[in-house]
């Protein structure tokens, strides 16, 4: 089968075509046909070595896919610990699922990891409630264009949407946000409490890390939560003093899907909420298999709106 096979660890560079053997499924195991497999940020820090869980080399990346199985049936399903940038993946039968007719490839692989993970940072980590105020960072993102809408439809008293340019934030206004702020991280506080109406605010969703996450903590209201759920700035997440937390009686939760992602309850929601046309996945830009080197180099260099596919 064609691959893209990952010898040692770097940048896009290391992301080489190859002819690799067709994989061979075990007991509990599917095989599928490869009609679509998603591109995250987490595929860039598993190239680079500096994912949280070990990588060991050589490995094929690509952690989701969209396939047809024997029978015919067109199925989405994690691939851990990697496996998706092939024709071929072999998949956990138990953590397939059924796509529904109307949700289409790219939809379907931007409510697995991006999907899920908006859910639960609102959901499972906030404790989001009704009326509350909620900023999404990288808003026009897989998952922050999710959680914007997702935050809406459980009832958010106002939706702050922060990302980079005027056409990100344009577009996170379309999918709900009542407001949108630069996200430049000189003085993102004091914008965030400005769209606010002056007032700190209840939640924020956080996967920029660096001073972005410093800020974010900053703009908190008593009793708020911070989400940190990823690092896209490469700059890490500054020490959180516990004392300084508990003087505004404020809370820094941290996501990972990875544990979670065995329990599909949360994408089953999801993926009736697309079909039904109450939230809309946004899709990027398609990428051939042997393309996979630009796929990364346009998520790293935040050219990408949405989910990012390739395409064998």
């Amino acid at each position: 089968m064609r691959a893209v096979h990952v010898r040692r660890f770097g940048g896009p560079e290391v992301l080489t075509p190859a002819e690799l053997p067709d994989p061979v499924p075990g007991p509990g195991q599917v095989l599928l046909r490869v009609l679509a497999a998603g591109v995250n940020y987490a595929d860039t820090h598993r190239t680079e070595g500096s994912y949280r869980a070990q990588q060991p080399l050589p490995f094929v990346p690509g952690t989701e896919v969209v396939g047809v199985d024997l029978e015919g049936r067109r199925l989405l399903a994690p691939v851990f610990p990697g496996g998706g940038y092939a024709d071929l993946a072999v998949v956990a039968a138990n953590q397939a699922v059924e796509v529904p007719p109307a949700v289409s490839d790219g939809a379907a692989l931007a409510l697995l990891v991006q999907g899920m993970t908006a859910w639960h940072v609102l959901r499972s980590s906030a404790r989001f409630s009704e009326g509350e105020s909620v900023v999404v960072t990288a808003a026009a993102g897989g998952v922050g264009s999710l959680a914007v809408q997702l935050a809406r439809h459980f009832g958010a008293g106002r939706i702050i949407a922060a990302a980079s340019t005027a056409d990100k934030r344009a577009l996170a206004a379309d999918l709900g946000a009542d407001v949108t702020v630069d996200s430049t991280p000189d003085g993102f506080a004091e914008r965030v409490v400005a769209a606010n109406g002056g007032r700190p605010v209840d939640v924020v969703l956080e996967s920029t890390g660096g001073q972005v996450f410093t800020e974010s903590l900053a703009a908190l209201a008593a009793f708020g939560r911070l989400v940190t759920f990823g690092n896209s700035s490469r700059q890490g997440r500054p020490p959180v003093d516990p004392g300084a937390l508990a003087e505004h009686n404020r809370t820094v939760a941290g996501f990972w899907l990875r544990p979670v992602v065995d329990d599909l309850r949360p994408l089953d929601a999801l993926l009736t909420l697309a079909a039904d046309g109450v939230i809309r996945p946004l899709v990027g830009r398609e990428y051939a298999l042997a393309d996979a080197r630009r796929a990364h180099e346009d998520l790293l260099a935040r050219r990408t709106v949405g989910k990012q596919v390739l395409r064998p």
